[in-house]
């Protein structure tokens, strides 16, 4: 019986280490998990990170993808990017939103306004980008994630790792090859209007290396500190900023479950201390 048990475990072992494989071979190249500011039990976001990653959206992303789920005046809120209200006032402003009543139907977007979107429709997104529709990045970062290997994805549960979206989109952005333009393996036949990329599942990918070296300019940050404006630091803040998009309460979210926690092991304790003065007198 104990043999048979053992069998069937051993099986199951390698069953499941080969399906992983299997998964991690569809899916692209093992992807390095990073360490995120808003990793963890007690994890925040951190507001400049968040501030330049807005900005590598706006900047890079947003003339494709759109985020119809974020509005302008969320930028403001505490625990994101917390731009000043003038800020984003003047930002909204920038952009023009269809709106029937208004002149001509259109009119400047003012901060209750959600981002507007780079196309009319799907087909002119498709149209625009040979067939491919760009995806909507308001909650790409939760729609996301990686797959860890057999047994250490039980370790997830005991660590909070829910960063999976996050360590995708950044090796994403860095897992196009290093050639202009970036080619493929040998052997590996690339579609009209495609790309290789280390770590999108199937490898072919139809959006072009959005990122390179020096892209984007950040600003010094008041003490004089500059980041490095590389597209291994682009991707970790626009993955960042994703994140916060997709989570806009996560902080919060954290904070209420480890008081609930605090308190139910309190709860518990007290009721053990109850339980143990009722019945100490009572023979059982």
């Amino acid at each position: 019986m104990f043999k048979s048990k053992f069998i069937i475990a051993a099986l199951a072992v390698v069953v499941g280490l080969s399906s992983v494989s299997a998964q991690a071979a569809e899916g692209g190249a093992p992807i390095q998990k990073q360490n995120w500011s808003f990793g963890g039990i007690f994890g925040t976001y951190d507001q400049n990170q968040l501030q330049r990653g807005f900005q590598v959206f706006r900047e890079v992303c947003a003339s494709c993808h759109g985020a119809h789920l974020i509005a302008f005046r969320n930028l403001m809120e505490p625990g994101g990017p917390q731009f000043s209200e003038a800020q984003v006032r003047a930002l909204a402003a920038e952009y023009e939103v269809a709106d029937p009543t208004a002149d001509g139907g259109v009119r400047p977007a003012v901060p209750a306004d959600r981002w507007p979107s780079p196309f009319a429709s799907d087909q002119d997104a498709r149209d625009a980008m040979g067939g491919a529709l760009p995806p909507d990045f308001s909650v790409l970062a939760k729609a996301r994630g990686v797959t860890d290997p057999f047994p250490w994805w039980v370790t997830n549960y005991f660590t909070g790792y829910q960063e999976g979206g996050p360590d995708y989109i950044h090796a994403l952005m860095i897992g196009y090859h290093e050639e202009v333009p970036p080619t493929a393996p040998e052997g590996f036949v690339l579609g009209d209007g495609q790309y290789y990329n280390d770590y999108f599942p199937g490898h072919a990918i139809g959006m072009a290396p959005p990122l390179s070296d020096g892209s984007v300019t950040y600003e010094p940050g008041e003490d004089g500190s500059t980041v490095p404006e590389t597209v291994d630091q682009y991707g970790k803040d626009v993955a960042a900023f994703m994140m916060w998009m997709a989570e806009p309460h996560l902080v919060s979210r954290k904070q209420t479950g480890f008081a609930v926690l605090l308190f139910l092991g309190l709860f518990a304790g007290l009721m053990y201390a109850t339980k143990r003065k009722l019945w100490a007198g009572i023979e059982h």
